[in-house]
């Protein structure tokens, strides 16, 4: 089983900015792509980045060029920088990710707990 533990969610002001982190735990035996989604109030899940384990990503087209997702495989851990926030962006936060972990060595996808970001104008 992998625990996905997220932090850095909170309040901001319009044009502020934040980053999310998500942290891997358990008996992880590989990670693949590594994601964050979204659920705005009302609305449902929705993508905002996928970073593939080789470092390619890609971002919804509303946070393009304002977000930017990393991942550090050392630390089995990946990030969200967030940049010029808006209303808009006002979400729970969801991480994701594809992986395998020991002693059954299958690829499942795991979900964190999400983290409220809430950005105020």
């Amino acid at each position: 089983q992998m625990r996905l533990v997220e932090s850095g969610g909170g309040l901001v002001l319009a044009g502020g900015s934040l980053r999310l982190s998500c942290a891997a735990s358990g008996r992880i035996f590989s990670i693949n792509a590594m994601g964050w989604y979204r659920q705005p109030p009302g609305k449902q899940r929705e993508l905002v980045a996928t970073i593939t384990r080789g470092g390619t990503t890609n971002y919804a087209d509303s946070v393009k060029g304002r977000f930017t997702i990393s991942r550090d495989n050392a630390k089995n851990t990946v990030y969200l920088q967030m940049n010029s926030l808006q209303p808009e962006d006002t979400a729970v936060y969801y991480c994701a990710l594809n992986g395998a972990t020991m002693p059954i060595i299958r690829a499942d996808d795991y979900w964190g707990q999400g983290t409220q970001v809430t950005v105020s104008s």
